[in-house]
Formats: C-alpha cells, sequence, structure tokens
C-alpha cells in the first residue's frame, strides 16, 4: 500500500463540498470514483480541509492509499483524466509516509474571500466572488478584523450545526486589502470552525458598508452568542489557498 499526497484544484460550484454527500455531488466522490477506474480499487480521499457547498479551492492537500503499482506521476495524469468534465483537477501529486496525514498532520490552513465591489454583473466571476455594489472602506475593514486575530471564543462566528469540541481558536492573521475593484480577506490558522470564515467576513463587510461601527466586531466576538452576528457571507467568495506541514514531513 502507497500513500499519495495529492494538491487539488476545484470550482466548487457544483459540489455540495468537498466530503460525500447524501444528497448530492462532493469533491471526494469523484475524485475516489476517478482513483477506482484507474486502480480498480476502493480508496477513501482524507483531506485538509472541509469545505462547504460551493467553496473553491487553490491548493488543497489530500491523500490517498493505492496498492497499484504507479508512478505519481502517471496517477496524476490518469485521475486527471477520468476527473474530467468535473472542475476538478490534480495540480501535483507526490508519495508520503504511511504516518503522513492530509488532515491531521496540517499545522496551518489558509484562506482567501473575494468581495467584487462593483454595481455591474459579474461575468467571469459569476459564483466566484461575493458582489457587493456599495463602496467599501477596505481600511476600516481592516482595523475591525484586527480584534478577531489571536486566542478567542468564537461562538458567535461559529455555526450552529458545527462539531468541533470547542469554540475556542486561535486566528493567526486576518488581513483586508483592497486590489482595484476587489477586496480581499486573508485568513490563517491552524483550524477554523464551521463558517467561520464566512461569518467574520460578514461583518467586516457590514463595517465596510458602515453599518456597524468599527467596534461592533470586537463586540459581536464578546458575545459568544451567534444571535450577535450580523451576517454570513456567501460560499461562492470563499477559497481554501493553503495547508502547511512541518517541514520535515
Amino acid at each position: 500500500m502507497t500513500r499519495f499526497a495529492l494538491t487539488l484544484e476545484f470550482d466548487g460550484t457544483p459540489f455540495f463540498g468537498l466530503q460525500r454527500q447524501a444528497d448530492g455531488p462532493s469533491v471526494q466522490q469523484a475524485v475516489e470514483e476517478a482513483a477506482f477506474r484507474v486502480t480498480g480499487e476502493e480508496t477513501r480521499l482524507h483531506s485538509a480541509g472541509r469545505t462547504d457547498t460551493g467553496v473553491h479551492a487553490l491548493a488543497m492537500r489530500s491523500h490517498l492509499d493505492i496498492q497499484k503499482d504507479i508512478e505519481p506521476f502517471r496517477l496524476m495524469e490518469a485521475l486527471n483524466a477520468h476527473l474530467r468534465p468535473d472542475p476538478i483537477a490534480v495540480t501535483a501529486c507526490e508519495i508520503v509516509p504511511d504516518d503522513w496525514h492530509a488532515r491531521f498532520s496540517c499545522i496551518g490552513r489558509a484562506y482567501v474571500y473575494r468581495i467584487a465591489n462593483r454595481r455591474a454583473p459579474l461575468t467571469l466571476d459569476r459564483d466566484r466572488a461575493w458582489q457587493l455594489g456599495t463602496p467599501l472602506d477596505h481600511e476600516a475593514m481592516h482595523r475591525a478584523a484586527q480584534s478577531l486575530v489571536g486566542l478567542h471564543d468564537f461562538t458567535t462566528f461559529r455555526s450552529a450545526h458545527c462539531q468541533a469540541e470547542s469554540p475556542v481558536k486561535t486566528l493567526d492573521r486576518l488581513d483586508v486589502e483592497r486590489q482595484g475593484e476587489e477586496v480581499r480577506i486573508h485568513a490563517e490558522a491552524r483550524s477554523f470552525l464551521h463558517h467561520q470564515v464566512r461569518s467574520m467576513v460578514g461583518c467586516l463587510a457590514l463595517v465596510g458598508m458602515g453599518r456597524w461601527r468599527v467596534e461592533q466586531v470586537a463586540e459581536a466576538l464578546e458575545a459568544r452568542d451567534r444571535q450577535a452576528l450580523g451576517l454570513n457571507a456567501p460560499s461562492c467568495g470563499l477559497y481554501f489557498v493553503r495547508a502547511s506541514y512541518p517541514a520535515n514531513t
């Protein structure tokens, strides 16, 4: 049995998330079915993150255990051939030690959220960014975001369906920047709660639109109450960007 680490890029629009779902297609199902067609083996895909319906990935790290004797490049090429026409691509494939795990060995996860801050309808970025026509004050959003960085109880920014044992997380980075008509929010942590990034972005957007004071984000955090959440941003603007691992693994 050989463990292969995969790097996946995918458009999450047609999927009910990364993990297998009983009521719709998933990225995991598509990759596992492609692997079966390549190897004739039933195998399970393990991934660094658990993306929701409509969430995208630029470099999701995953792994498969396969008995068939096959080189990483050939496996990557074969998986990509069988994944078509699904909007999923294996961009890298390598053999890793048996004790390496895409999820449990991961020590850091990074996301970016894209807001298209313009009034004209989206064409190329339709379903790939959250469109807000109201001008956003990205500097105020960035100031508000800094109150969320660090070790906190993120109950306010946690989905009611979150399965994490504790709402306490350490947020390493939450930066807001503008690139032309696009406002980007960068979030990094060891791990995130269900809907945490989208919930934080929603509240920051309220600040950017002038509907919330900068201080209200910190007040919502301190409330430790989901009812204090102002807005949950849609999934279309969220991208899994990077998974980090110890240097020796």
